[in-house]
């Protein structure tokens, strides 16, 4: 039977043992309810700021914008099937809506690496080489940058989710709250061909941009130390809200590669708190981050708050 011709029964096991207590349901409904409308809100605004405010039309801004609209898309995947989920006895989700929302995560994830490493090469090109910026990091530069940011992992992680669709499938139960790669789990018999592409994946995605941003971050950080105080003081200052986004969303998503090979030894407590945190704090924690340690975005807000 072709991956596409079957509708799964989709029975989630960590959904289930939260609502084991059926008059919690609509109460914890409120309340991922709210922290999903938080999410889409808090990115929503800096977005909209950076659009509309002419002295946030920069490089650098406009990532930030990118990466903000990123977490909106990240949320909007997980979000809803979340929340029909918890209203629900049973959870159920059909193969190839399983497969799209796994293809959507990590094409989301995909994206967030390369508009870090981005972000990590605007950075660098500024502190680094000052006079060469506005004609390096011009507005086709960004753009290409951008695209380029959703497209690859798009591309790449599309060639995956093919070869996904025609496997073989004797399992039919997921333990997770959303379709990731615990469907991998679903296989009667695992692919190499699968695994391989997906090493290679995972190094085109994530290890071989965090690799560049590391490179470009110990540069600044070499050239900075070599000058004066005040200069060392704003390039730590300008990197540090890209640094904190790469570090927390690198633990989420290395705790999602790794937890198909830790499932059986996770009890589901431990499973439903790693898994909230990389669907609740990610994309809530990076508009409060650049919102916070960004002066130009922070004295917009405080205007915008003003205002209303």
């Amino acid at each position: 039977m072709g991956g596409f011709l079957i509708k799964q029964s989709h029975k989630t096991e960590t959904i289930t043992y939260l609502l084991k207590l059926h008059k919690y349901r609509y109460l914890y409904f409120v309340i991922i309810f709210t922290l999903y409308i938080l999410i889409l809100c808090f990115n929503s605004t800096i977005v909209y700021l950076i659009w509309t405010c002419k002295n946030l039309h920069e490089p650098m801004y406009i990532f930030i914008a990118a990466l903000l609209i990123n977490s909106v898309l990240y949320s909007m995947i997980i979000y809803p099937k979340l929340l029909s989920d918890v209203l629900f006895e049973k959870q159920t989700i059909s193969y190839p809506l399983c497969l799209f929302q796994g293809f959507s995560y990590y094409t989301s994830a995909g994206s967030e690496f390369l508009l870090l490493a981005a972000m990590a090469y605007d950075r660098y090109v500024s502190i680094c080489k000052p006079l060469q910026y506005p004609v390096i990091m011009n507005r086709i530069t960004i753009y290409v940058c951008v695209i380029l940011a959703w497209l690859i992992p798009a591309f790449e992680i599309a060639v995956s989710f093919v070869l996904y669709s025609n496997v073989k499938l004797c399992s039919f139960t997921l333990t997770g709250i959303f379709c990731n790669n615990s469907f991998y789990r679903l296989q009667c018999v695992p692919s190499v061909v699968i695994s391989v592409y997906g090493v290679v994946m995972l190094i085109n995605v994530a290890f071989l941009p965090m690799l560049f941003i590391l490179f470009s971050y110990i540069r600044i950080l070499r050239i900075s130390y070599s000058c004066c105080r005040e200069t060392r003081r704003k390039a730590l200052k300008t990197c540090l809200p890209h640094l904190l986004v790469l570090i927390n969303f690198s633990c989420f998503f290395f705790f999602d590669i790794i937890i198909v090979r830790l499932e059986s030894d996770l009890s589901n407590t431990v499973r439903l708190t790693l898994t909230f945190q990389s669907i609740l704090f990610h994309p809530l924690l990076n508009p409060i981050i650049y919102g916070l340690k960004v002066n130009e975005i922070f004295k917009h807000i405080k205007m915008l708050l003003c205002q209303v």
